[in-house]
């Protein structure tokens, strides 16, 4: 099973921008769909964004559309979350996923998971 590293959380300011790195252990990195989630307190886990296989397709929540991009590097056995234009509402444990569903999967659709990194936004 796949091994997943959250890095890159930390505090900003509302407007700011962060950018997330998840590394993953293993050779079939290449053939993951990989996802990013978040959880803030008291809610549940909601997807944030998806990414294929050789990144040529990827799907977001709407809360984060035109804010969010996912991206990856096979190469480097890691996919990325990069946050712009941040808002105290994207405060959240944030986690990627090996995810089994390429189109919104929910958090049952996935194989496994990060320890999760903290995003906080600060108005």
């Amino acid at each position: 099973q796949v091994q997943l590293v959250e890095s890159g959380g930390g505090l900003v300011q509302a407007g700011g921008s962060l950018r997330l790195s998840c590394a993953a252990s293993g050779r079939t990195f290449s053939s993951y769909l990989m996802g990013w989630f978040r959880q803030a307190p008291g809610k549940e886990r909601e997807f944030v964004a998806s990414i294929s296989i050789a990144g040529l397709s990827r799907y977001y929540a709407d809360s984060v559309k035109g804010r969010f991009t996912i991206s990856r590097d096979n190469a480097k056995n890691t996919v990325y979350l990069q946050m712009n234009s941040l808002k105290p509402e994207d405060t959240a444990v944030y986690y990627c996923a090996h995810v089994r569903r390429l189109q919104v999967p929910t958090p049952q659709d996935t194989n496994a998971w990060g320890q999760g990194t903290q995003v906080t936004v600060s108005s």
